[in-house]
This record gives C-alpha cells, structure tokens and sequence, in this order.
C-alpha cells in the first residue's frame, strides 16, 4: 500500500477544474495499492468509508486510468491502484438528438461526463447468467466503461427499432451512424 498517498494532493497535482487531464501523456511511477474501491452501483470507498463529497468523487474520477484489468488515480507524479467492483462510471441519463449524421444518443453519468455513443463509444449489452436480466454497457474513455442504470435502460429500450432475423428479432439503437444491439427478443 502507498504510505504517501494523500487524496488533497490531486487537487494540487491536477487543479479543481471539471476538464479531463491529459492522462495518456503522464508516465509516473506506481507507487503501490490504495485502500480505495468503486462499488458494483457507483458509490467510491476510501478506507471502509463511503465518500459523501461529490465533487471529490468528480475529481477522482477525472484522474482515473486503466491498464489491463487495473485501475489506477494517476497524476504527473504518481500512480496507485484502486479496486472497481465492475465498472467505474455509473449513466444515469441518456438524451435523444438529431446530428450530423442523424440520430445520436448522449449519456450522462453520475459524476457529469457526457458521451454519445459512437464506434469510439460503444454501446453493449450482456445478459446477466444468473437473473437472465440484460447488463448494458457504454464505453466512457480510455477503456473504462459505465453501466447503463435501469432507467436509462428502458428509455433505450423505447427508442429502440425492431430487426427481423429468420429464427430471432432484435431490438438496435442508432446512434451517430452506428447500430447498436440491445438484444433479441425471446
């Protein structure tokens, strides 16, 4: 574990500003494991205890990286991992716009980034073994995804088109000139 990591000193290393740094150009050193989790529903732990301030958990999150199957908070000047459940960012929220090219679907997560699914944004969508419920997945930034929240599930769901296969009809979103799967119906 890190004995110098102190969650204040981001603020000073990466500023308070709500812009994601330019993580991909920072190369620090890893300076070993943080007791600091991200729960399977979005909620940040720092040592056993739930982080209640959203803006620390915001800024947390502007300074979060993967590599492989790790988490890390990087800054310009160290790198220490973290632990996540599932999958780091939680959508909350997803609009309907008319774009360049034609429909786009904008996600919002909890801690306030906005994507639109694109072929750089994927959007996917597994079904869970045990409950059989579908568990959809966008792809946020650098390689890190958010689950899609139920209520943001079923308004995909309504804006969905139905495909006719021969043994199946799938349900497809479009977005940005992409098609995206939410699956066939039974």
């Amino acid at each position: 574990m890190s004995k110098s990591f102190n969650p204040a000193d981001i603020v000073k290393e990466v500023g308070a500003g709500s812009d994601i740094p330019p993580l991909e150009t920072w190369h620090p050193d890893f300076c070993g494991d943080i007791d600091m989790r991200i729960a399977s529903d979005g909620r940040w732990f720092y040592q056993g205890s739930q982080i209640g301030r959203e803006a620390m958990v915001k800024m947390f999150s502007r300074v979060l990286w993967k590599e492989g199957d790790q988490y890390f908070l990087k800054t310009p000047v160290e790198k220490v991992g973290i632990q996540v459940d599932d999958v780091p960012f939680q959508v909350i929220q997803v609009e309907h716009e008319v774009g360049d090219k034609g429909p786009e679907l904008m996600f919002t997560t909890s801690t306030g980034d906005r994507v639109r699914a694109d072929a750089e944004h994927p959007l996917r969508v597994e079904v869970d073994p045990v409950t059989k419920e579908p568990r959809p997945y966008l792809m946020i930034r650098f390689g890190m995804e958010g689950r899609i929240g139920r209520n943001a599930y079923y308004q995909l769901v309504e804006l969905a088109r139905m495909v006719q296969h021969p043994h199946s009809t799938e349900l497809v979103v479009d977005s940005a000139g992409e098609v995206f799967s939410l699956g066939s119906l039974l």
